[in-house]
């Protein structure tokens, strides 16, 4: 089993509307060793009038700067090979069936990681591509807010709010860069998660 944490960046916040134009990915073993490179693209977006101002406020990405990025019919088999790349394989030797098989051993992670998932679907139906990952997800405002009330209740002090940017404080983390994208915010993600499988690990429950 592989952990494929995962940000993108859209247009705006519907599928079918609005459009990935930037993909960030880790991958990591079942025990949050990295695998492989990380992995950033930007992609074109075909429906130019869905990009929206409050969406360019918080990823920053111009129709100029993504003039020359490769489209998703593109991106999406180049991600597939990164993957199992990632993984040790070698993707022009596997068949297709085999290639199913890795993918769908790979958990995608991310915060409120479901919109990220919902949009990727959505571009692997318009592209006539089977949806090949693993239907379990693992998401860090989900685990955050069960798992932060119980450290509450063994007297640790557990931030408010469950951004991402307050569960890394927490942890110690914060962003390597000034600079915003989806593969930065994937990195902080796993390592936020690497923390809190730790935690999991370690908590016992009381007797009755």
């Amino acid at each position: 089993m592989y952990y494929l944490v995962l940000d993108l960046e859209m247009t705006g916040l519907e599928p079918g509307w609005h459009e990935i134009i930037q993909i960030g990915a880790a991958l990591y073993d079942e025990r949050w060793k990295p695998c492989g490179e990380r992995y950033l693209t930007n992609v074109y977006p075909e429906n130019e009038e869905s990009y929206s101002l409050p969406a360019l406020e918080v990823h920053g990405l111009t129709m100029e700067e993504l003039e020359d990025a490769p489209m998703m019919n593109e991106v999406l088999p180049e991600f597939e090979n990164w993957i199992l790349e990632s993984m040790g394989k070698h993707p022009d030797r596997m068949s297709g069936r085999d290639k199913g098989q890795a993918l769908r051993d790979t958990l995608i992670c991310g915060q409120s990681v479901i919109n990220d998932i919902n949009f990727l679907k959505f571009a692997y139906r318009e592209e006539h591509l089977k949806w090949p990952f693993s239907n379990t997800l693992v998401d860090l405002h989900t685990l955050s807010f069960y798992l932060f009330p119980l450290l509450e209740a063994a007297g640790q002090t557990v931030p408010r709010k469950r951004s991402l940017e307050a569960i890394a404080g927490f942890f110690g983390y914060e962003r390597e860069t000034d600079e915003h994208n989806a593969l930065e915010d994937a990195v902080l993600t796993a390592k936020c998660l690497r923390e809190l499988f730790r935690l999991r690990e370690r908590l016992t429950l009381a007797p009755a």
